[in-house]
């Protein structure tokens, strides 16, 4: 059987033996208190609900305790104000056993179940490891040979370097040289000569040039000498 009590303005849900902490009761260590605000009490099918509360219907309990709860801190402050407040509140209650519901005293046993220990996995049993035939062994000279002609190897490699051939090297730098003795040579570009520039180019390559003529006329008459 259980029910729900109302006090200090909250709800409780209580069986007998349980111990529950309330606001502040005025009642001493060892009083008996009555709760005759039950919103529900039964069990099941049977329970009877409150409208708001069942009539005449109370709960029992006995004050073991009464004490005050974990310190809760209050600070306010404003800023730049040069306000500070800081306050601490500590809550008083009242810890009750509950001893009757309706007259019945009877405890309810509350069965406590143990955790369940997970079974251990049964071990498999391991299979035997098969023994390889002793045909496919290889002797163990067989093995050291091996061992040896790969350590044997890397060594072997390494006396042989690879030679530079230098003939190859050197035919692209002569090919290179007979492509440019091929190439014909570039006409310089008259237009972007300057007077005293045209002077020159015609004395080194033996042209004659009327020198107080203008750019234009040297350029022609440049070009039909070399032509």
């Amino acid at each position: 059987m259980y029910a729900i009590i109302e006090t200090g303005g909250k709800q409780y849900r209580v069986e007998n033996g349980d111990k529950i902490t309330v606001e502040k009761l005025k009642a001493a260590e060892g009083e008996k208190v009555v709760f005759d605000k039950v919103l529900v009490v039964g069990d099941g099918a049977d329970a009877k609900v409150g409208a708001p509360y069942v009539d005449g219907s109370t709960v029992e309990g006995k004050v073991i305790e009464t004490g005050k709860g974990k310190k809760v801190v209050i600070f306010k402050y404003k800023a730049k104000k040069d306000y500070r407040k800081k306050q601490g509140h500590r809550q008083p209650y009242t810890l009750v056993e509950i001893t009757a519901i309706d007259g019945d005293k009877t405890v309810t046993k509350k069965v406590e179940e143990a955790p369940k220990k997970a079974k251990p996995a049964a071990k498999k049993a391991e299979p035997a490891k098969k023994e390889a035939p002793a045909a496919k062994k290889e002797p163990a000279k067989k093995t050291e040979e091996k061992a040896a002609a790969k350590k044997a190897e890397p060594a072997e490699k390494k006396e042989a370097p690879k030679k530079a051939e230098p003939a190859k090297k050197a035919e692209p730098a002569e090919k290179e040289a007979k492509a440019e003795e091929k190439k014909p040579a570039k006409k310089p570009s008259l237009k972007s000569m300057k007077k005293a520039q045209l002077i020159e180019f015609a004395k080194e390559n033996n042209i004659e040039l009327d020198e107080k003529a203008t750019n234009a006329v040297m350029i022609e008459t440049i070009e039909a000498a070399l032509k």
